[in-house]
Order: C-alpha cells, then structure tokens, then sequence
C-alpha cells in the first residue's frame, strides 16, 4: 500500500497558487509568480522539504498549462471544469459563505437557498473532492497537509477518509460567522461545512475572536470540536520586505505624481483596498465629506488619497459597489474642490508602487471595514510611513486585536464618528503620531509570513 503514496512531505492546498499563465501571441506560455505569506512560508523550510503546492487551474492560460504538461517545480495545478469552477467558487465561496461570514447579506431579500444553490453546492462538493483527491495521491506516509480557507473547508473531512495517516490542517483567512448569523445557512449545509472543517487535526484562524465563534458554532450545531485542535496565528506584515520594496525606484516616481496631485504642505489620509463589499469604502468617502462639511478648517488643507482596486467584477453587486465608490468621489469633488485642490484622490487600477508610495506619504490611514479576518493594510502602512502615521481602525477588523491599542478606534457604520476619528488623527502632534506609528508597526509585524507559516506546520506535526 505505502507504495502507491506520493513523495510529498508537505502539502498547501488552495484556490489561487503561486503561479499564473497566460497564451501569449505566438501561443508560447509565459508563467508569472505571486507573492504572499504562503508563498514566503513554503520557501522558508528550503527546497527539501518535499513541499507541494496543490492549487486550481484558474484562467485559460493555466488551463493550456495543464493540458501541455508544462508545471512549475512543487505546484500541481487541477484543471477542474471551468462551469464546475465558477460555480464553486462565485456561486458558493464567494457569494454566500463570503457573505454569511462577512454578514453581508440584506436579509429581508437574501439569502434565497433554492434549487440553483443546491446545484451549485453540488459544484462546491465536486471542486473540494477534486483537491481532496489530488492531495491524497500526492502526500507521502504521515505528510503534512495544510488547507486554506473558505473555498476549501470539505477537503479536510473529504480527505481524512481518503488518507488517515495525514496530519491535516485548516487555516481560515476571513472572519467566522456567529452562530445565528452562521445558521442562515441551510441545516444540513451548515453541518456539512462544519464536520469537513472537523476533519482536520487542527483548525487555524487570524485572532480568537473567529476561533471563538467558530467553536461556538460547532457547540450549537454539532455537539462540540470532537478530537479538533484549535490554533491562532494572526498573520503579519513582512516588514524587510516592505522597507526595502518601498524605497525602489518606480516607488519613488510615484511618490513624485502624488505629491504633485497632493499639493504642498497638504497632509494626506489614505486608504488602500479592493473593492470588497466589506471592506467599508462608502462609509469611508461620507466620513470624508462629513469631516469637510463639519470641519471647515480641514478644506483645502488635507487630501484623501484613496485606492479601491476592482475584485470580482464578475459579479454585478460588486460592479455596483465600484461605480458607487466612483460616484460618491466625485460627488465630494465636486462639493468641496476648488480650482488648485482636489479633495479625493480616487485609483481604481492596480499599482502596488503607488500603494507603497501612498503608504510612505500617509500622515493617517484610514481601516474601516465593516468585517476583516485581520487586514494588513493597517499592518503595512504604519512600517511604511515615512513620517509616521495614525491609524484610523475599525474595532470589526481582526487587526484590532494587536493594533486597537494604538490606533483612534472606531464603529464602521458610524460615519459621524469616524470623521471625528479622522479630525483626531490628524490632529495629533508629530511626535506623538510618531510614537504610536512605532508600536503598530511592531505589533503588525511580530508574526511576519515565513514565520506564521512555520509556526503552523510545526504545531501540526507535534
């Protein structure tokens, strides 16, 4: 039997891996590498080590990939049926267990689990089975399995029964639900998703407020964790990395553009996100304008310098939210601009240099998601900042945890008393901005990614 086992000693499944590939014109594949704290983490234990990335063909370059043969060393890329695929993952992960952990729903209209959704979770099952199966043929005796997240949780259950010997893991990267709000789930559903989840030796989440609800959720609903080790590790910043990628050169000359779009002497508020729903970007813009509206005194002397980079736009709720936030920039441009000052400084393309170099001019920045598994943008920023910055932190970001102490704290629906946190934070003596920046910028980076990682496959193999 141990002779059918694969080679690998330590696996990592997920949704999106470290590599892509596109077709280019010629038809040759060019494969471009991601970055994160997974990927630090399986290059921290060294090529050695048997590790294996098992990840989901995404796009029609990784799905030529896969059908020419052609693989990065330690990534097994699967090719599951693209309509299996976009069910799984926009039909299911994406548009309710993202919404049920997030409580994003309106719930006098949604969530309508009808017969489309039970088709969709049979595509839900069929892509976890896939990655369960595929890491079953691949770990050698007694390997180390570790799966991510809310795309992946009946891969654990799935692939106990296939491979006992497996020391399996969990790692959940959003927050989880409470147990009412988790229960809006279908009942069968919602204890199919937990006892998958169960089937790991370990669970791991960002802070123990998500683990607390987690095992609250398993209490209610399936008579308690079983045999289940329960783990936080909170992921931070890599702070080396981020020090040294902010000072290169296309860095600066984005620092250059900005300040001329900033204007002299002007202080800054900056926010970076992707256009998630729940990442709160509206309430941030009306906060702004509240600020301007109740706090004459900040007209044309502070810019909000925001980012909200497109995610899921496959998604018409999440196309509606964009347009939202180009709409209420606009909006508050037009109110309060004049002609040598423009209140709201909106990107809506992906730049990761002009992130850090926002990062770097940032005297405040501003974190409201109205949920966050832990946010790290609130954990960048403060390493980053060139002058130091306040940290303006919703108490429903994970992130509050480590950073509440220091940061001006505040309720994300509240959008009169976020522009009295915005007036605080940028209120506050240099000095004292310093200082506070120094603390959160330790506090972001006590768990960097290599080390989260480690400290996870450690715990796992006891």
């Amino acid at each position: 039997m141990a002779s059918s086992f694969g080679a690998a000693q330590v696996l990592v499944a997920s949704n999106r891996g470290p590599v892509s590939y596109e077709v280019r014109e010629d038809g040759s594949l060019h494969a471009k590498r991601g970055g994160g704290g997974l990927v630090s983490g399986l290059s921290a234990i060294g090529p050695d080590a048997g590790a294996l990335w098992v990840c989901s063909a995404l796009g029609d370059g990784d799905r030529e990939a896969v059908r020419r043969g052609v693989a990065e060393d330690g990534v097994r890329m699967l090719d599951v049926p693209a309509d299996v695929h976009a069910d799984a993952y926009n039909g299911i992960a994406n548009s309710v267990l993202w919404f049920v952990h997030h409580m994003l729903y309106q719930t006098p209209l949604e969530p309508v689990f009808d017969a489309e959704f039970r088709r969709q979770w049979a595509s839900y099952e069929a892509y976890n089975r896939a990655f369960a199966q595929a890491l079953a043929e691949e770990a050698a005796e007694g390997a180390v399995a570790i799966v991510q997240d809310y795309h992946l949780t009946l891969v654990p259950g799935m692939l106990r029964e296939l491979r006992p010997d497996l020391r399996i893991g969990h790692f959940s990267h959003t927050p989880w639900a409470p147990v009412d709000y988790f229960r809006l789930l279908p009942d069968d559903i919602a204890e199919q998703v937990l006892r998958g989840m169960l089937g790991a030796d370990r669970l791991g989440f960002l802070t123990r407020r998500w683990a607390d609800a987690f095992t609250a959720c398993c209490d209610a609903l399936v008579g308690g964790l079983g045999g289940t080790e329960i783990g936080v590790h909170g992921l931070g910043a890599d702070g080396d990395f981020l020090r040294k990628r902010s000072h290169e050169a296309d860095v600066e000359e984005r620092m250059a553009e900005l300040r001329e779009q900033i204007g002299e002497g002007r202080r800054t508020i900056v926010r970076v996100d992707r256009t998630e729903l729940s990442k709160n970007i509206v309430r941030g813009l009306l906060a702004y304008r509240e600020l301007l509206a109740g706090r004459p005194e900040w007209r044309e002397r502070v810019v909000h310098v925001a980012f909200a980079y497109p995610s899921r736009q496959d998604l018409a709720v999440y196309r509606e939210y964009t347009a939202e936030v180009e709409r209420l920039a606009n909006a508050v441009n037009e109110e309060f601009g004049t002609p040598g000052w423009t209140p709201v400084v909106l990107n809506l393309k992906d730049d990761f240099a002009r992130s850090l170099a926002a990062y770097r001019l940032a005297d405040v920045a501003l974190v409201n998601p109205v949920r966050d598994g832990m946010n790290l943008v609130a954990k960048e920023v403060p390493v980053v900042s060139d002058a130091g910055c306040a940290l303006v932190l919703s108490r429903e970001a994970g992130a509050y945890e480590e950073l509440g102490r220091d940061a001006v704290v505040v309720n994300p629906y509240d959008v009169v008393g976020t522009a009295d946190a915005l007036h605080t934070a940028l209120g506050l003596p240099a000095g004292e901005r310093a200082e506070r920046s120094k603390r959160l910028a330790a506090a972001g980076t006590a768990l960097p990614p290599a080390r989260w990682f480690l400290e996870q496959l450690e715990a796992l193999r006891g």
